[in-house]
């Protein structure tokens, strides 16, 4: 006869409870190595999907991601050309927030070079990718927007013709993906009375100059659009990645760049680096230390209830010191409990988590690694949590039995 499970029919209600108390207090503790988790393979989740063999940014700055960075447009030219670059190409990014039907939708803008990259590489759960060069768009599920809905941003309207999942920026916001021109369309979106002062103030500057006193047409182009003006360079972009030819030297290739006074040129894993020890090391650090912190304190409570029960079995475990039972026969029952206790909450935790998290806002991703490492976790914390009572037993006096 098995006296834990024995004693735990005999208290099955209690039992049943105390294992959902601490199931759903591993299941927190779960859910925070998820978290952490998730914040990793969010913060690199585009870098690793574009797959860039260097990133080029602007000179002193850590990239799109980590900061803002702005270079001409004319740089792709300028690295396409670099010995062992089979191909280059514009790199836009940046993030909105707009109103759509009352609810605030806030995303992160990607811009795709078209027509050589459509969007092929998403992963659309619906819809198909980019057929035109403007106004379209192609949304991740988690902006809540549906095929054939329409977005207007800036002075044009976009259509969704594509559906991602799981496509989010570091921060957790829904991708959308556009082509190059319109992300920076949408990006400087000047209002129509801001353009109309800005014509104004260049007409006026041109007025002021010996060159515009004596050549009237220049005062009529300064008044005129801004992609009339020769020396007004086009809109700038976040970077641009290269990727390189099979075998080429990575190291030459980045020497090349890094020699030039106006970009740093980083690799990928630099770029990887970049966000965790930098957007989201904060983040990293406060989310391990809230799970430690949880683990500690679920140790204590095992501790406790496993005292608990320890104190409730005093008579008991007198009297069957009393009739002869050895110690090992009374201290296995007390931590076949512990062991019991801490699988039966740890299987609570995980059927819990895995109908819960799904829900979560931000992404929770349990890896078999960590919840292996949880489960030995959990095993320790219920040896250490059980020696208390463990102890008490040890010292009961077999005659407290005589004393009813």
């Amino acid at each position: 006869m098995n006296l834990a499970v024995k004693d735990i029919r005999h208290n099955m209600g209690r039992f049943i409870l105390t294992s959902i108390g601490i199931g759903m207090l591993l299941m927190i503790v779960m859910g925070m190595v998820g978290i952490y988790r998730g914040l990793i393979e969010d913060a690199t989740l585009l870098i690793d999907s574009i797959g860039a063999d260097l990133w080029i940014v602007q000179l002193h700055t850590k990239g799109p991601f980590a900061e803002v960075s702005r270079i001409p447009r004319n740089m792709v030219d300028r690295v396409a050309v670099i010995p062992g670059v089979r191909n280059a190409r514009e790199f836009v990014y940046h993030t909105v927030q707009r109103e759509k039907d009352g609810r605030s939708l806030r995303m992160a803008v990607l811009g795709l070079r078209w027509p050589t990259d459509k969007g092929e590489w998403l992963p659309l759960a619906a819809g198909r990718p980019l057929a035109q060069s403007r106004y379209e768009m192609i949304a991740d599920e988690k902006l809540g927007l549906d095929l054939s809905d329409t977005l207007r941003l800036g002075y044009d309207t976009y259509t969704v013709v594509g559906i991602t999942r799981g496509m989010v920026s570091s921060g957790g916001d829904g991708l959308a993906f556009f082509t190059v021109d319109d992300a920076q369309s949408i990006q400087f979106h000047i209002p129509g009375e801001a353009v109309r002062l800005e014509r104004a103030a260049r007409e006026q500057r041109a007025g002021r100059a010996d060159i515009g006193q004596t050549q009237p047409s220049v005062r009529e182009r300064a008044s005129g659009s801004s992609s009339a003006i020769p020396v007004l360079g086009p809109p700038v972009i976040s970077a641009v990645v290269a990727s390189l030819e099979h075998g080429a030297d990575r190291a030459r290739v980045k020497s090349i760049l890094s020699g030039w006074s106006d970009v740093s040129a980083y690799t990928r894993d630099e770029q990887r680096n970049f966000m965790l020890k930098g957007t989201v090391e904060m983040a990293r650090k406060q989310i391990g230390l809230f799970t430690i912190l949880l683990t500690v304190i679920s140790a204590i409570i095992m501790a406790l209830i496993l005292y608990t029960l320890t104190m409730e079995k005093l008579h008991e475990i007198a009297l069957l010191k009393l009739i002869g039972a050895p110690n090992r026969v009374i201290l296995s029952m007390i931590l076949q409990q512990a062991f019991l206790l801490g699988a039966a909450g740890y299987g609570l935790a995980y059927l819990f988590g895995t109908k819960i998290f799904p829900k979560f806002p931000r992404r929770v991703i349990l890896i078999n690694d960590d919840l292996v490492l949880l489960a030995v976790i959990v095993l320790v914390i219920s040896v250490l949590s059980s020696i208390l009572g463990l102890w008490k037993a040890a010292k009961v006096d077999p005659n407290e039995a005589l004393a009813g």
